[in-house]
């Protein structure tokens, strides 16, 4: 009975965990990606202590809540970040952490130099756990590190094979990854803390019983919240705060300036004045920009069979589901009429074909007509320099490759070549 309630409680966590992430995750645009890395950073303490220290009986063994349930959401939840940012950003994180972790091992060796008083109780400072601790959290992190690296790559792979397959990879993923974490980590607990072997399987096990609830809980949200396109926030949060000061509602005034009534998003004036910065900005880095071009198939017949109202309803629809799949970096502009292009520094020409597919499946999947027929866009992508070395030139590539989708059967991705084109 005992170990029955233990499994409930490591349930109640990963949904717990689960559900706090992703809602930092998600509405990363209005309260900003930091909150969720650093949400992500104080955990981690928590899961190596746990892992170190911390152990009770489930069905099928024993295991630590800190491995099974809180490592392995923190992987999860760093491949949910790649997919909804880049690994750029994915790496912020790991070097953050890997960074404090070395430092903590060294205070730990400083702090020994130091003679302590006496503290009236009694209690003093344990070195030796403290080191323990730190060089525990420096390979976790370096482990953490090669397992991103690793998911990320190996998500990518299977995507050749389970395209549209995305939480069965979600899952695959995770099983791999995890099994190979546990041997380098498990490694460690033996080696340093005496953990017995027989704790392997029983660590392995938690871990898979985790990523089983992290994966349904991922096609939960992938399925029936992003793919639904329930916005981040009613009113956005700058809104609020621009309540406050004069300087707060001038710094508001002044982005809301060249905003498109109907959608909210910015429109063609202001994409003359910043696309060409945001691309020369993003080659001066060294870095790619992509250009997506989108346009609704078909989009006047629904203006002709439902009215013009109808049809600004399903632009609408169309720009949310922009604004929840593209990147915080990203930018939208309603080009004119029902075309969009998004502009997405640091981001080479796959991944911006990978991120046009997300936005075309989940328009063509999400996005109805009032009889219910769903509503499709054709899409053409240019990166430069690869197709130029101005946003003008690439925009025109992706423009011609946008024409090439309508011809090919609409409904479609085009990239720089026919082998790149998602049907």
């Amino acid at each position: 009975m005992m170990e029955a309630f233990n499994l409930l409680l490591f349930a109640i966590a990963a949904v717990g965990y689960f559900t706090l992430m992703v809602t930092l995750l998600h509405f990363r645009q209005r309260l900003g990606l930091g909150m969720f890395l650093t949400a992500l950073g104080v955990m981690h303490f928590m899961e190596t202590y746990l892992a170190a220290v911390f152990y009770v009986a489930l069905p099928f063994g024993i295991a630590s809540p800190g491995s099974s349930v809180f490592f392995t959401g923190k992987l999860m939840m760093i491949l949910m970040l790649y997919r909804q940012e880049d690994a750029a950003t994915v790496r912020q994180p790991i070097y953050g952490l890997f960074v404090g972790n070395i430092l903590t091992v060294a205070v730990a060796w400083l702090m020994q130099l130091h003679t302590p008083i006496e503290l009236p109780r009694g209690d003093s400072a344990n070195f030796d756990f403290l080191k323990e601790m730190g060089w525990l959290m420096v390979w976790g992190t370096t482990l953490l590190y090669l397992d991103s690296i690793g998911i990320i790559l190996l998500y990518e792979r299977l995507g050749r094979f389970l395209k549209h397959w995305i939480i069965v990879r979600f899952m695959i993923c995770g099983f791999v990854i995890l099994t190979f974490d546990q041997i380098g980590f498990f490694g460690a607990l033996h080696y340093f803390l005496e953990i017995p072997a027989s704790a392997f399987w029983d660590g392995w096990k938690g871990k898979m019983f985790a990523v089983c609830i992290y994966a349904l809980l991922f096609a939960v949200y992938e399925v029936w919240i992003r793919r639904e396109g329930i916005p981040a926030s009613v009113r956005p949060i700058s809104d609020v705060f621009s309540d406050l000061t004069f300087r707060e509602r001038y710094n508001d005034l002044l982005d809301r300036t060249g905003r498109d009534v109907l959608t909210g998003v910015y429109d063609r004036a202001r994409m003359e004045m910043e696309a060409p910065v945001m691309v020369r900005e993003a080659l001066r880095q060294g870095h790619s920009a992509t250009v997506i071009i989108l346009d609704a198939d078909h989009f006047k017949e629904v203006n002709d069979r439902f009215g013009h109202l109808q049809g600004d309803e399903v632009l609408k629809a169309i720009t949310l589901r922009l604004g929840s799949i593209l990147r915080s970096a990203d930018r939208v502009f309603r080009f004119g009429g029902e075309e969009f292009v998004a502009v997405c520094p640091a981001t080479d020409h796959a991944e911006g074909m990978g991120l046009a597919e997300r936005l075309r499946w989940t328009i063509a999947n999400s996005v109805k007509t009032p009889d219910g027929e769903p509503v499709t866009v054709s899409i053409g992508v240019a990166t430069a320099e690869t197709d130029g070395a101005s946003f003008t030139t690439v925009l025109s590539a992706a423009d011609q490759r946008l024409y090439q989708a309508k011809k090919s059967g609409r409904n479609c991705v085009v990239g720089k070549s026919g082998l790149e084109k998602f049907d």
